[in-house]
């Protein structure tokens, strides 16, 4: 479990103090992947170099497995930093270095390990990114989804509890993106790590992450479980990543509502409900014609989702909305 109470982060800038992080306090727990959203210069970044102390806080505690590490001494730090993991988004690979010895490096510096513990455990971790055949390469060899692999391999050497990912998606094509999250989800499902993944893309967050929190200014302005925040955004800068992440234009939206006839209604199918009938015999019941402005069938982690924007008249829109309730699905009014 790692807490935040009260925690702020504060660059001195011509003598003055430049807020990077305001007050904020959180928790994110043990064996989750916790997403954390925001633009660039939101604060994400120091928000997550606090949890190992690359940044020390200008006040608050921060608590890991109930300890104040922020009070810990330079010896205690360093033992503690062998248990968090970080992946970065531009891999910080030694090029000098094959991908064994890239792998190998943090375990000779911890100074812990004998020769046969690092061997073992690097080619175990070579076969779990599945680069045991790119061992004796060096990173130049490697294209950018191997090179993340080994960075990944690289941050698990130390048997880490906590793994943090900066922006370790964004200079991956799609596909390789894909890849690596899955291998991100099959870690955390395997060795329950906690995974705090820092993004400025919502659709990594919607992939593989279970709660999420988007920043903005330095302020933790929504956080909550992601199938909450994505499919019923409440702050505009979270309403902004959703509809980036959709491609939605919303002034076209707003545009194409306006022309719509009756009531606008917006439904929300979660599970298996978003694949069921049903639009059918609520107009069958109800009376109700609608037409489909806008939908969207996906998922959120393994959880099938839906979403569809209606415009309904005549018949008794009382009865059509009571069966949609009644059917599980949340009915948002949007005119």
């Amino acid at each position: 479990m790692i807490v935040f109470d009260q925690v702020e982060k504060s660059y001195q800038v011509n003598g003055q103090a430049v807020p990077a992080l305001r007050p904020t306090s959180m928790t994110i727990e043990t064996g989750e992947i916790f997403g954390i959203v925001g633009h660039s210069g939101a604060g994400k970044s120091t928000l997550v170099r606090l949890i190992n102390l690359l940044e020390p806080p200008s006040a608050g505690r921060i608590l890991i497995d109930n300890e104040n590490i922020t009070r810990y001494s330079q010896a205690e730090l360093r033992a503690f930093r062998r248990k968090v993991g970080m992946i970065f988004q531009h891999f910080n690979l030694l090029s000098s270095k094959t991908v064994a010895d890239n792998i190998a490096f943090p375990m000779k510096l911890a100074g812990i390990y004998s020769k046969q513990e690092i061997q073992a455990r690097v080619e175990e971790l070579l076969q779990r990114v599945s680069l045991s055949d790119q061992a004796n390469k060096y990173p130049s060899q490697l294209s950018g989804g191997q090179k993340q692999r080994v960075g990944i391999a690289r941050a698990l050497a130390c048997r880490p509890t906590i793994l943090l990912c900066d922006e370790a998606t964004s200079a991956l094509d799609p596909q390789t993106t894909q890849s690596v999250l899955r291998l991100l989800a099959d870690i955390n499902k395997e060795l329950g790590l906690t995974i705090v993944l820092i993004t400025h893309e919502m659709d990594v967050v919607r992939r593989v992450c279970d709660r999420v929190a988007v920043m903005d200014a330095g302020e933790v302005v929504e956080m909550g479980k992601v199938s909450d925040v994505f499919l019923h955004p409440e702050h505009p800068t979270t309403r902004d990543f959703v509809f980036e992440s959709e491609h939605i234009d919303h002034e076209d939206m707003q545009r194409d509502l306006a022309h719509a006839p009756g009531r606008i209604l917006r439904l929300t199918f979660k599970g298996e409900s978003t694949y069921t009938p049903l639009l059918g015999s609520v107009a069958r019941e109800s009376g109700v014609d609608f037409s489909i402005l806008s939908g969207r069938i996906d998922h959120i982690k393994d959880t099938p989702y839906g979403q569809l924007t209606l415009s309904l008249v005549g018949g008794d829109l009382n009865v059509a909305m009571n069966a949609l309730k009644a059917a599980d699905v949340h009915v948002e009014v949007l005119r």
